[in-house]
């Protein structure tokens, strides 16, 4: 099995499921061998999304002040001790509310790893068995029911009476019918009925679904790493004062 097959690459939600059982090589009825589900393991890796990198606290807060309106806020808060006035205070809270907020974007990263399914019920050599979720790989078989989270990114190949709970992928309050079939190829990730989802809940119903996405391959590992890619936005007043500050520091040079 070629690995560019595992990536999302591949159009899941628009192939049949006999399609797609052909592309991951396994069966239906027998899920993967123990000894091809340890080699795919160590190949494609945990079903697990990487920790976000974290900086240490005393240096979160040390960067609010990396900024030039901070800098021209110390200034304005010595002048302001000689004058007997208060606006130091100002400043600190500025930095400790800013310390905060970034503070919750990364526990926002924890929030999401801990949206993984910890269990899961799969076939291995045509037993039913119980795994760690990070122990999952593409191709393998997920049995699931009313109650179970789906531990990586399925391809419904039969359900009955199946609704899920999508809302931390689409925002939708209700429930979401899921059929085996196929989709267009166009289909919104809302609209891609024959598809299950990493960290979604089965509200209802019992499925099959086979394993085409794990880790960082998921849509749940995607929100992941586009949450660890988000970067500051900097306000025209910023840019200007910035602007003019370096121009002031080269007038000093002259």
């Amino acid at each position: 099995m070629a690995k560019h097959e595992l990536d999302n690459v591949v159009q899941w939600h628009h192939l049949d499921a006999e399609d797609v059982l052909d592309r991951l090589e396994t069966d239906q009825h027998r899920g993967l061998a123990v000894a091809e589900a340890q080699r795919r393991l160590a190949r494609e890796g945990s079903n697990r999304l990487p920790p976000p990198r974290k900086r240490p606290a005393w240096l979160r807060f040390l960067v609010q002040f990396h900024n030039v309106l901070i800098y021209m806020m110390l200034i304005a808060t010595v002048i302001a001790l000689l004058l007997v006035h208060w606006i130091d205070a100002a400043v600190l809270f500025a930095a400790v509310i800013g310390f905060i907020q970034e503070g919750k974007a990364e526990n926002a990263l924890d929030a999401i790893r801990g949206m993984l399914s910890l269990h899961t019920a799969v076939l291995r050599d045509a037993e039913r068995i119980e795994i760690g979720a990070e122990a999952v790989v593409p191709g393998d078989i997920v049995v699931l029911a009313s109650g179970d989270k789906v531990p990586a990114d399925l391809r419904l190949i039969a359900g009955r009476n199946l609704h899920v709970n999508e809302a931390i992928l689409t925002g939708e309050s209700q429930v979401a019918e899921k059929l085996p079939a196929p989709v267009p190829v166009d289909a919104a990730l809302g609209d891609r009925r024959c598809m299950l989802h990493s960290g979604t809940l089965v509200a209802s119903g019992k499925a099959i679904g086979v394993v085409v996405a794990t880790g960082i391959r998921t849509e749940l590992g995607r929100i992941s790493s586009m949450l660890e890619q988000v970067q500051e936005v900097t306000t025209p007043l910023l840019r200007q004062m910035a602007g003019s500050a370096v121009g002031w520091r080269s007038s000093l040079q002259r």
